[in-house]
């Protein structure tokens, strides 16, 4: 048993040791600061599965991935928090003539809003009317306020909608951006800084400031002393004179004066089919998968005839032919004009009722719901439909952030989204009376998850609890078994000492008994004392011996019931004239050990009391199995007694108790001159399969609640 003790102690010492190294290896691998280096992003089969987003539109269309938004200090992170020695370069076009975008390098701690982030941020500046800064490569450090570390003025300034490279490299506490126009390839000028208290690790991040932008060809790589040594090694002049500058193109255009503006409100009045034209100004609201902008009376659908690259936020002037719809009205055959970048507009709070009534179609709205189910378009799109009380609605993005977060919303979640209101069955399909057209992922907000009763976690935890219930109840099972085993092994240890001492003690008195008896005359009174205590010696080795018997265990695997039984009454009989016959199949099936050895201790006792009180001349001994029902006789022809006159001994009372034990029956039939037949009839535990395991179940939490723990098979 020792043995076994430290064999398994060794065993579980060997597991601890294999866990917390394997444990240490998977925190070393996390924690190291070159894993995932060098890596590529490849936006054509790319998601934002990876990166999370505080604030802005981000969506990846045509191998790029691009911010719509004008929102100040939209940013999105991804890779590991422990990367310290790296940089990152990516090709860059600003969507704006004023604000900046750029690169995050060492981010950690980020939250929406401005700046609200810590790390450090190279990027492009177009033009600020209220700084010195403006068209610059700039350099700075954020600690929830931002800090300007450097800037470097780029002679052809910076204009939108051209591509830019910009690499920036973080090396110990040195930070050096770089940046190359693609009219000027051969032109690199570089700004360069040093962070006494600098932070010294972080993820990679890309961020715009009051502009959109557009990112493409993103790298981040591994770097070392002799990279930032040979990015220092190009700089270009400190601050060059504007009198060198390229002509910027324009984002602001001066209209023309248009009398005729009429608003969004008028266009729903106009008469369907007078195929009037109109022009409007507005904000645009959405881009995919159709136009949308909105005045201050309401909103409408544009169908472009003309090609212009616009940005939520963009102000527009739209000039087309009327359709003015039930709800909302169409500018078909319509051209755009971009006249500034302006701030997006807000949505509107509503309720799903009101959002039903039509009142609100074509225009920027959010509200909440449940989500009761999803699914993807034919076109890759994603489809939510919520419930908000009573109303039913639908939630619709298109392009490849769908698949993303398809995978990332769970049914029953509490969702906050905005976008266009739609009312046409091109949208909704008359499955719902309003849909919303979401402009990106960040349109869709998780206000909170799926509540933890729902059915399928009820489920869940219920199986959870059956299964550590089956557990518990094997574990029990085990204990008891093991407690079985040492209850058997200390008696038999008892057995080996009382037959060592008390046994062999009683052999030599009596040996001493009778070598004094025969040195004693025939006759005399003391020869009759020695008579009487050498009967009193042996008939106390005989009980001696029978008790010894009775604590030996007998090997029940090797010889099963019956034969233990049997090999019992022929060495009681030793001598005698008694037959012992024994019957049983007990091969089919093998016995519980407490089964087996309660089984054991009655036929034991029954057996013993038919020979010292029956005095019979057939004792028969039988176990049948039928079923999951095991039974056990004991049968003599000897002298009997009167079963109904209530007269139990101790032997009678022993059995009983053993027969409780098991929770079998016990029944004695007997009577004067007739013999005497001992019945025990017990359950086997149900097998443990599958079919079984719910009867097996259902009898564990019977026993405990009948008995407080269920005795152990």
């Amino acid at each position: 048993m020792k043995l076994r003790r430290r064999a398994l102690l060794q065993i579980f010492a060997g597991l601890l040791v294999l866990s917390v190294g394997a444990v240490w290896l998977v925190v070393a691998w996390m924690h190291n600061p070159r894993r995932g280096l060098p890596c590529s992003i490849k936006l054509q089969s790319w998601n934002l599965n990876n990166w999370q987003s505080f604030g802005g539109t981000w969506i990846v269309k045509n191998g790029v991935i691009r911010n719509d938004s004008d929102e100040r200090g939209a940013k999105i992170v991804t890779g590991s928090p422990y990367w310290r020695n790296y940089s990152v370069e990516a090709d860059i076009q600003l969507l704006g003539s004023e604000g900046d975008a750029g690169l995050i390098i060492r981010s950690s701690d980020e939250q929406t809003g401005v700046d609200a982030y810590k790390g450090y941020y190279a990027g492009l500046r177009g033009r600020e009317s209220q700084m010195n800064t403006d068209e610059s490569l700039i350099l700075g450090k954020a600690d929830y306020q931002y800090t300007e570390m450097q800037y470097v003025r780029l002679p052809s300034g910076v204009a939108p909608f051209r591509w830019y490279h910009l690499k920036v490299l973080v090396y110990g506490c040195h930070i050096v951006a770089s940046v190359t126009s693609a009219l000027h390839p051969d032109r690199t000028y570089t700004a360069s800084a040093f962070d006494a208290g600098c932070y010294k690790k972080g993820r990679i991040g890309l961020r715009s400031y009051a502009s959109g932008g557009v990112w493409k060809n993103i790298r981040i790589s591994p770097a070392t002393e002799a990279d930032m040594k040979r990015m220092l090694a190009v700089r270009a002049p400190f601050s060059l004179p504007h009198a060198g500058r390229e002509s910027l193109r324009p984002l602001m255009t001066a209209a023309p004066p248009a009398p005729d503006l009429t608003s969004v409100s008028q266009l729903r009045l106009m008469t369907p089919g007078s195929m009037r034209t109109a022009t409007v100004r507005g904000v645009v609201i959405a881009t995919m998968p159709q136009l949308y902008v909105e005045d201050a009376t309401g909103g409408a659908a544009v169908h472009a005839a003309n090609h212009v690259p616009l940005k939520i936020g963009d102000e527009v002037q739209v000039s087309g032919v009327v359709s003015p719809g039930a709800f909302s009205p169409t500018l078909r055959d319509a051209s755009v004009r971009v006249l500034w970048a302006s701030t997006p507009n807000p949505p509107v709070f509503v309720t799903s009722s009101q959002a039903a009534t039509g009142s609100f179609a074509a225009n920027f709205i959010e509200l909440s719901g449940v989500l009761e189910a999803k699914s993807l378009g034919r076109d890759h799109s994603l489809i939510l439909r919520l419930r908000n009380g009573q109303q039913a609605f639908q939630a619709l993005l298109y392009g490849e952030q769908a698949a993303s977060l398809y995978e990332n919303l769970k049914s029953g979640s509490l969702l906050a989204v905005r976008g266009v209101c739609v009312v046409t069955p091109d949208y909704t399909h008359n499955l719902t009376p309003f849909a919303l057209l979401l402009r990106s992922g960040g349109d869709l907000v998780i206000l909170a998850g799926p509540p933890w009763w729902s059915p399928r976690h009820l489920i869940e935890l219920t199986a959870v609890v059956f299964l550590l219930l089956l557990l518990i109840q094997y574990v029990h099972s085990r204990m008891e078994q093991w407690r079985l085993r040492a209850v058997l092994d200390e008696r038999g240890r008892l057995a080996h000492e009382m037959h060592d001492t008390l046994a062999q003690s009683f052999a030599g008195i009596g040996f001493q008994l009778e070598a004094l008896r025969d040195e004693l005359p025939d006759q005399g009174a003391a020869r009759t004392h020695l008579n009487i205590a050498r009967d009193l010696v042996r008939y106390s080795h005989e009980e001696a011996r029978r008790n010894i018997a009775s604590l030996r265990p007998e090997n029940l695997a090797a010889l099963g019931l019956v034969e233990a039984l049997k090999r019992f009454a022929e060495s009681k009989l030793s001598g005698g004239n008694i037959q012992v016959i024994a019957t049983g199949n007990e091969a089919a099936v093998a016995l519980p050990p407490a089964l087996a050895d309660t089984l054991l201790r009655i036929g034991q006792e029954a057996i013993a009391n038919s020979i010292r009180h029956a005095h019979p001349s057939v004792i028969a001994i039988r176990l049948d199995l039928v079923g999951k029902t095991v039974t056990l006789s004991i049968h003599d022809d000897g002298a009997g007694f009167d079963s109904s006159a209530g007269g139990t001994g101790f032997g009678l009372d022993g059995m009983r108790k053993r027969a409780e034990m098991i929770s079998a029956q016990l029944t004695i039939e007997s009577a004067l001159t007739r013999g005497t037949t001992i019945t025990v009839q017990a359950s086997l535990p149900p097998t443990l399969t599958w079919k079984t395991i719910h009867l097996h179940a259902w009898n564990y939490l019977k026993k405990l609640a009948l008995h407080g723990t269920p005795h152990a098979s």
